[in-house]
């Protein structure tokens, strides 16, 4: 079974670190088509977010990896908390607070290493933001309610995402909107066959993942808004892998 340890290592953060950082410099050879795939949290929160309620707003980014959604959402909301369950990636997040420049290297080819930088927004007010370990199938119980919960490429690498939907509906405020995005790449590496929100026959048909989301949320949410939202996870300059996402706003009635 996939353990967390594989997030805790030097390469995993460094495409972390490109896949929410990466400036379209950084990306020379793909010429035309890299404005549409760089930047992936930052398109999701945009592609994604309805209208919100006025006042003192308060979000969740849930599986927050190296923080770039977090700081985005702090352009809408008060408060932001990002949640992670590896360290690795909360203490760089926490190091972007700083407004440090984090650096990090990924493969040329071969042995060859390309250096890269990342740094938070520069027009975002970090102090609206604030980072912590968490694991999403058991957020602490005291940590409220929210106008805003964002997860992004998170219920197919749990193993049992329903416990993590199962709380939506206590943490999202009424009106309120919880934001998800998912590859539905299911694998038993990650999640258990039983444990599936789709890609499997069933009794009545293909279930997909959507499928599956609805039958957990519509009792207490609307389906608003389904999008595709492609980005690369860079291996080396000359080799990228090519994701669309599924990305879903969901309204608490």
């Amino acid at each position: 079974m996939f353990t967390p340890a594989f997030y805790e290592s030097t390469e995993v953060l460094a495409q972390y670190l490109w896949l929410h950082y990466a400036a379209r410099e950084d990306v020379a050879l793909l010429n035309g088509i890299a404005g549409g795939v760089l930047n992936f949290p930052e398109r999701c929160v945009n592609e994604l977010l309805g209208a919100l309620p006025e006042g003192r707003l308060r979000a969740l980014d849930v599986g927050c990896a190296v923080g770039r959604a977090t700081f985005e959402l702090a352009r809408h909301c008060e408060e932001v908390i990002g949640l992670d369950r590896v360290p690795q990636f909360i203490e760089t997040a926490e190091r972007l607070r700083a407004r440090e420049t984090v650096l990090y290297a990924l493969p040329i080819e071969g042995e060859l290493m390309q250096p890269f930088a990342a740094w938070a927004p520069d027009d975002v007010d970090v102090t609206r933001v604030r980072f912590e370990v968490g694991d999403a199938a058991n957020i602490r119980r005291d940590i409220g309610e929210f106008d805003l919960v964002f997860a992004a490429n998170l219920i197919c690498r749990m193993m049992e995402p329903i416990r993590f939907l199962s709380r939506l509906s206590g943490l999202v405020k009424p009106g309120g909107l919880a934001l998800l995005t998912t590859p539905s790449t299911w694998r038993q590496i990650f999640t258990p066959r039983e444990n599936w929100l789709g890609g499997y026959e069933g009794e009545h048909g293909p279930v997909r993942t959507l499928d599956g989301l609805r039958e957990l949320l519509e009792p207490t949410f609307v389906l608003e808004r389904r999008v595709d939202i492609p980005f690369l996870i860079r291996e080396h300059a000359r080799k990228f892998e090519l994701v669309i996402a599924e990305g879903t706003a969901w309204r608490k009635r």
